[in-house]
């Protein structure tokens, strides 16, 4: 099933059932609890990201060809860093380039992100899956001025300003996306296609990268993990490329559907 999160006319906030068809139908129930097609359409909306994370946990450096084109080395265990939750964007809405902490150099990143449906904790590569309630398409927008040289080595400072992770458009649950290591994945700026590849790249994959963030660690239902992204980001090309004012970047993944938002100056 694939599930949306919308804004009504009235104001409300109701979870939907996206049909092949494009139709919504209201759902009833819980996002991880048991959710019930009511079969009332659903028009006049707002489409949000799919959820409202209880934590973000990004992977840096998970596919090979995008650590060769960075001429890093293959890490020994997965690269773990976090983004607020403040930086969720909803699809459709724009990413915002930093002006007060000013940057020139904003990036983007397509990335499959794992929703965990239920408390994680210690979970092995063998049930790893079982913890997942589906997956949806992520942006990992990133001011690599600010994730390489001002953030004191750490990237979060890069990574968490507002709107610098879209979700959406829908959570598509395990039952149609049994091997998430299979799917062809894209980014597409202005039309012309920048990242171009699949999961089955990853250097950890989905079951791998639960088993480690689960180790020693409570993962709460709503836990949204970045999986990292393919080679062909802005900042490795020759000459870079950077997201600008009037730009639209979309991330395209299999089976999931298509993530596009407009890219803006701040204003401040």
């Amino acid at each position: 099933m694939k599930i949306c999160r919308v804004q009504l006319a009235d104001g409300s906030v109701s979870l939907a059932k996206l049909h092949d068809s494009g139709a919504l139908t209201k759902l009833s129930g819980d996002l991880f609890g048991s959710l019930t097609d009511t079969g009332i359409a659903i028009s006049g909306h707002k489409l949000l990201a799919p959820l409202q994370p209880s934590n973000i946990l990004c992977i840096g450096l998970n596919y090979r060809k995008h650590a060769e084109e960075g001429k890093s080395p293959i890490p020994a265990n997965p690269v773990l860093f976090i983004k607020v939750n403040s930086a969720v964007q909803n699809p459709g809405d724009p990413i915002r380039l930093p002006r007060k902490l000013h940057s020139d150099k904003v990036d983007y990143e397509c990335e499959l992100a794992v929703v965990i449906g239920k408390d994680c904790y210690n979970a092995s590569k063998q049930n790893a899956l079982e913890y997942v309630l589906g997956y949806t398409c992520a942006n990992d927008v990133s001011a690599r001025d600010w994730q390489k040289d001002g953030g004191g080595g750490q990237w979060c400072r890069g990574k968490t300003f507002a709107t610098f992770c879209p979700l959406g458009p829908a959570i598509v649950t395990t039952d149609d996306i049994p091997n998430p290591n299979t799917l062809q994945i894209r980014t597409i700026l202005n039309g012309s296609v920048m990242q171009d590849w699949n999961t089955n790249d990853m250097i950890f994959d989905v079951p791998t990268l639960i088993e480690f963030l689960s180790a020693s660690t409570v993962l709460p239902a709503g836990t949204v993990i970045l999986t990292g992204t393919p080679h062909g980001v802005g900042a490795a090309r020759t000459p870079p490329v950077f997201l600008k004012h009037g730009d639209q970047v979309s991330i395209d993944i299999e089976r999931i559907g298509s993530l596009t938002n407009p890219v803006i100056d701040e204003v401040i």
